[in-house]
C-alpha cells in the first residue's frame, strides 16, 4: 500500500515514522514546507508540496490535523487531496474531528469514488512513538479491514465504534472523561497540600487505590509536579475536543451539567494562560484559585 500522510505535528511525525518503519512507501506533506522536507529526508519518504501531490498515486491518504475545518480545507480545492487521489482510494481521517462534519466529508468523498473512515487515536506522543496507540475506527467494515494492517503499525488496539463519525464522537467523549479526571485529581492534590500532605506521596497512594486514573498514573508526577508541562498535547486541542463532546450532548439532547462545567474550567485556563500551552498546564489555573503551587517534596510547595 502506498500512503500519503498529511499533518506532521507532534503526533503526526512519530505516526508517519511508524509507517515508514513498517515498510510502507510514504509521501508526506505539512503546512510547514521546512518540516515536510526534514521529515521526508529522515523517513526516506517523498516530500509533497501540496495535499494533491501527497495524494497522487496513493492507495490510502492519512490526515492528522488540528480540526475538521483544516481537514476540509486539505481535502477540497484544486490543490486538495480529492484533486489528486485516484478513484477507489481510502482516506483515514485520524484527527479529532466533529462527527457531523466527518459524515459530510465522507459524503463528499463518496461522490469522488473515495471512501473515508474516521480513526482518531488515544495515547499521546509517547505511545505514538512506540506504536501502541489505541485507535478508534468508524466507517464501512470492509474499508476498516483494508486499513487495519496500516493501523496496526501505529497502534496495538483497534476499537471499531460503528458508522463513520462514531469514532470521532468516541474520541471526544474519551477526552471529556480524561479532562474531568485531571481536574478532580489536581483539586484533590491541592486540598491535600494545604492540609499538609506531600503531593507526590498522594499520587503514589492514589495509584495504589481506587482514585487512580490516567492523570494520576501518567501526568501528575511527570508533567505537573515536575513543573515541565510538556506532555505533547495542547490545551487548545483539549478545549476543542471538549467542545465537540458538548456538541454531541446537545445533538442527542443529553443533559450534561458536569461536562459543561468541565469545559468552562478548561476554557478559562485557555484564556488565562494564552495560546500554545500544554494541556497539563491546566493545573496552573487550579493552583491560582487555591493560592498554592504543587511540586514534588524535593522542590518544596510554595504559596502562589
Amino acid at each position: 500500500m502506498r500512503i500519503g500522510f498529511i499533518g506532521l505535528g507532534a503526533m503526526g511525525e512519530p505516526m508517519a515514522a511508524r509507517l515508514a518503519g513498517a515498510g510502507y512507501a510514504l509521501a508526506v506533506h505539512d503546512a510547514d514546507p521546512v518540516r515536510t522536507a526534514r521529515i521526508a529526508a529522515a523517513l526516506g519518504a517523498r516530500a509533497a508540496a501540496t495535499p494533491a501531490e501527497a495524494a497522487a498515486d496513493s492507495d490510502c491518504l492519512v490526515t492528522m490535523l488540528p480540526s475538521s475545518a483544516v481537514v476540509a480545507a486539505v481535502l477540497e480545492g484544486p490543490a486538495g487531496v480529492l484533486a489528486g487521489l485516484p478513484p477507489g482510494a481510502l482516506i483515514v481521517e485520524m484527527s479529532s474531528g466533529v462527527p457531523e462534519e466527518t459524515r459530510k466529508l465522507a459524503g463528499l468523498c463518496a461522490e469522488k469514488s473515495v471512501t473515508l473512515i474516521d480513526a482518531p487515536v488515544s495515547g499521546g506522543v509517547p505511545r505514538a512513538r512506540t506504536g501502541t496507540l489505541t485507535i478508534m475506527a468508524g466507517g464501512d467494515a470492509a474499508a476498516i479491514d483494508r486499513a487495519e494492517p496500516m493501523l496496526n503499525a501505529m497502534g496495538n488496539a483497534i476499537q471499531r465504534t460503528g458508522p463513520v463519525g462514531s469514532a470521532h464522537a468516541m474520541k471526544a467523549l474519551n477526552n471529556l472523561v480524561s479532562a474531568g479526571g485531571f481536574l478532580i485529581g489536581i483539586e484533590a492534590l491541592l486540598i491535600g497540600a494545604r492540609f499538609g500532605l506531600d503531593p507526590a506521596l498522594m499520587v503514589d497512594v492514589l495509584n495504589a487505590s481506587t482514585g487512580m486514573n490516567n492523570s494520576t498514573q501518567k501526568k501528575f508526577r511527570q508533567f505537573v509536579l515536575s513543573r515541565r508541562f510538556d506532555s505533547g498535547f495542547g490545551l487548545d486541542l483539549m478545549v476543542k475536543d471538549l467542545g465537540i463532546a458538548l456538541g454531541v450532548a446537545d445533538a442527542t439532547a443529553t443533559p450534561a451539567p458536569f461536562a459543561s462545567l468541565c469545559r468552562a474550567l478548561w476554557a478559562g485556563a485557555q484564556v488565562h494562560l494564552g495560546p500554545g500551552q500544554d494541556h497539563t498546564a491546566m493545573a496552573k489555573l487550579s493552583e491560582l484559585m487555591a493560592g498554592t503551587i504543587l511540586a514534588d517534596a524535593a522542590d518544596g510547595a510554595d504559596e502562589a
